[in-house]
């Protein structure tokens, strides 16, 4: 991909080397105590980021760690929201071994998200990001909650469009190596995405080259690329499930896509919904969004949305409000 972008600028391509050269060998800053256990459903957790007021479950995507919502100290969403009047506990999925393999992107929502639900005493609001408000869109058809709010959400997976064909061959390419695996290695996604946008990800690496070393930029560019490289593995059928059924056969969005033996209607969720859409996002992209609720679209990318500078603005906030206004069920 680096000789595809830069064959036309040999110091492009010096410049993006020495940027990744740079983050190889950035310094790290030390790894936060995780927050406490509430509930276990196998091998999965809620942790509990404290506070008081409405109970809001989120679910992170099965793709990369779930602590984009928690990044770094004076840019988490989950702890700016535990001081607003709301009581964030966050789905930990934990980490697929061979036994899981089986284990598909619906039975994660049936034997995972549904029993760690069902350990707290009232219904809690959910928030899903990206993969994770697919799930809990799931969830809030199956059971009762206060609230939904979909974050950067894909339901519709024709929305897609072009970008679906690279995405195919990306999987025909790795389905028989997974398979014997019984897994999806991370690094099969992360390839996936940077297909998505390959200019945008050789310059980020020159931009963070010119970067002064340690400076607030630098650790911030550390944190959030740490974070996308990182993430257990899926399971096979989960996988499989996301690039079959959803991105080529489009489940979700034809209404066929069924979850503990019922097919998922998103219009049918009889709690509010909110669902916050990017119109630059592509990873999930505006039209692959469901059309539910009430709607807030900004310019902030998929990530941008949740760690960027203007994310307290255009979603943090806005989230809280909502949260807070929800009826808190008896």
């Amino acid at each position: 991909m680096l000789r595809s972008e830069t064959a036309a600028s040999p110091e492009r391509r010096a410049a993006a080397l020495a940027g990744l050269r740079a983050y190889q060998h950035a310094e790290r800053a030390p790894e936060r105590v995780p927050k406490p256990v509430v509930a276990r459903a196998g091998r999965a957790s809620l942790r509990d980021y404290g506070g008081s007021g409405q109970t809001v479950v989120f679910v992170p995507s099965l793709i990369n760690p779930p602590l984009v919502l928690d990044l770094a100290r004076g840019n988490s969403l989950l702890r700016w929201l535990s001081r607003q009047g709301v009581r964030p506990l966050l789905v930990d999925w934990g980490t697929p071994g061979p036994a899981d393999r089986d284990l598909d992107v619906a039975g994660h929502v049936e034997q995972l998200l549904l029993p760690l639900l069902r350990t707290l005493r009232r219904p809690p609001a959910l928030a899903g990001y990206c993969l994770g408000g697919t799930m809990a869109a799931a969830a809030a058809a199956l059971t009762e909650t206060a609230g939904l709010a979909l974050i950067a959400t894909p339901w519709n997976f024709a929305g897609y469009g072009d970008a679906l064909a690279p995405m195919s061959a990306l999987w025909d390419a790795a389905f028989e190596p997974c398979e014997k695996l019984g897994l999806v290695p991370m690094e099969v996604l992360q390839s996936g995405f940077w297909q998505l946008d390959p200019r945008r990800t050789i310059a980020k690496f020159e931009r963070f080259a010119q970067l002064a070393p340690g400076s607030a930029p630098a650790r911030a560019f550390v944190a959030l690329e740490d974070w996308a490289n990182q993430g257990a593995p899926l399971t096979f059928a989960a996988g499989r499930q996301i690039f079959d059924d959803f991105l080529v056969a489009d489940l979700p969005g034809r209404g066929k896509w069924e979850v503990g033996g019922k097919a998922i209607d998103p219009r049918a969720i009889g709690a509010p919904t909110l669902s916050f859409v990017s119109t630059t996002d592509r990873i999930t992209p505006a039209a692959t969004a469901a059309d539910i609720g009430t709607r807030i679209e900004t310019s902030l990318g998929h990530v941008g949305m949740i760690v960027g500078s203007r994310g307290r603005a255009a979603l943090w906030q806005p989230l809280a409000d909502w949260l807070s206004a929800l009826p808190v069920p008896r």
